[in-house]
């Protein structure tokens, strides 16, 4: 599962694993320790490498240090390309109930509303959204498009509702 930041790859994956009985594997976990330090990468490709061992998962994340692990052990990859203003609202509305709740994510991890306002800063979600939105939209079609990748079936939604009816008719 892959898509810009917030588009719901996580909450997706999660749901079409249950659905399909398999296990669920998100990347931030195996790559985010605590203080928001990222894992050695060596380490994080250790554990994506178990973590994508058994015959079938659901995977959520983009992470490329990992990509020559995951993507050549897929069948399908699921690409949640929404529109920025869609991924942009999603991303405030969780931020600000991340930050009010004091929601714990990984490794014990809070998110800093403060820290992600400064949209010039690399901490900032907003700043890794408009960072990266663009990107995937053009080096993910790329990407597919190679010899390696030609055992992959891609799955791509533009807007929620159709994702939602797909997952529905694959019976989650």
């Amino acid at each position: 599962m892959i898509g810009a930041t917030r588009s719901g790859k996580s909450t997706f994956a999660h749901r079409l694993a249950r659905s399909l009985d398999v296990a669920f594997v998100e990347l931030d976990a195996l790559f985010w320790e605590s203080d928001w330090t990222p894992t050695p990468p060596d380490i994080f490709r250790a554990r994506a490498e178990e973590a994508t061992r058994a015959t079938a998962w659901v995977v959520a994340g983009n992470y490329h240090h990992v990509r020559d692990i995951v993507w050549p052990r897929a069948e399908a990859i699921v690409w949640l390309d929404y529109a920025l203003p869609l991924v942009f609202w999603r991303l405030t509305v969780r931020t600000v109930r991340r930050a009010v709740t004091r929601e714990v994510l990984w490794s014990g991890n809070r998110e800093n509303l403060g820290e992600h306002l400064v949209l010039w800063s690399e901490r900032s979600l907003y700043h890794w959204l408009l960072k990266t939105h663009w990107r995937y939209k053009r080096e993910y079609p790329r990407l597919f498009a190679r010899p390696e990748h030609a055992h992959i079936e891609i799955v791509r939604f533009r807007a929620p509702r159709e994702a939602e009816r797909w997952l529905r008719s694959s019976g989650g």
